[in-house]
This record gives C-alpha cells, sequence and structure tokens, in this order.
C-alpha cells in the first residue's frame, strides 16, 4: 500500500491506530531528511505513522508533548482543513496565522458515544499556529473523496 493509499485511508477514518502530523516548512531544518517518509504537502511534510510512534516521533521533533498539546489546543475551537495539512486560526488570518505543526488522528464510530461519533468515524486535529495559539476542530470523516 502506497504512502498516499494509507494517507487516504486515514482521512476517511479507516486508520484509527495510525497518526498524521504535518509540520509546516518553517520548523523543518531539514526537509529532504523527512521526504522519504512522509508526503509533501503545500508549506511543509505530512507523516503518516503508527500511534505510538508517531507520539515519540512528535514529541523528539518538536519538543512539545503531543496531549499537553492536545490538552491545550481543546480550549479553542479552530478551524482545520480535512486533509489535516492547513487551517485557519481563530485569532486571525494573515500571514503570522498559519499551522505550524498539526496532530491529528481518527477515532472509531461509536454510536453509544452519542453525537458525532454515532455517525461515523471522528478525525480530530490539534494545531499549534505560528501565533502561539493552540486549537482544535474535529469533524465526522466523510469517506473517501
Amino acid at each position: 500500500m502506497t504512502e498516499e493509499r494509507d494517507r487516504a485511508a486515514f482521512l476517511a477514518g479507516e486508520r484509527p491506530d495510525d497518526v498524521q502530523i504535518y509540520l509546516h516548512e518553517d520548523v523543518l531544518s531539514n526537509p529532504e531528511a523527512l521526504a522519504a517518509h512522509g508526503e509533501s504537502v503545500r508549506d511543509g511534510i505530512v507523516l503518516l505513522l503508527d500511534g505510538d510512534e508517531a507520539r515519540t516521533i512528535f514529541q523528539e521533533a518538536t519538543g512539545i508533548d503531543p496531549m499537553a498539546l492536545a490538552q491545550d489546543a481543546m480550549a479553542t475551537e479552530g478551524t482545520v482543513d480535512h486533509d489535516c495539512a492547513g487551517g485557519i486560526c481563530p485569532v486571525g488570518e494573515d500571514r503570522n496565522h498559519h499551522p505550524r505543526l498539526i496532530f491529528a488522528f481518527a477515532e472509531a464510530q461509536n454510536e453509544e458515544a452519542g453525537g458525532l461519533y454515532a455517525q461515523g468515524p471522528v478525525i480530530h486535529a490539534y494545531v499549534a499556529c505560528a501565533c502561539g495559539e493552540r486549537y482544535s476542530d474535529r469533524w465526522v470523516a466523510t469517506g473517501r473523496d
């Protein structure tokens, strides 16, 4: 299975054991070193990794505990692109407001939980913006386009 196909499955909510990490080019000191392990996207790179591996790599690469990022980001709702590689900061939209990091995962459908979770797999995305704001978004994965 190719990386592109894995990513499409992740975004469709079909890979709940994986985590997608987006790193903006400003964060990358050597983007070429990651190119073989991820997918180049506008303004950065996306890595799709096993959940445990992703948490470790995210923390080592960014110095941020992904669970602390998630906890901080949940306090503020923002808008994350459904490819988990961009977003709109709730504080502003100029050049100082772009995602530096996005940590995203899929949660399987759970009818007992109700709400979004009863409708299908839910994508959770946590963002660290260039301005310092942390925000989150979640949505029902709509399947493959």
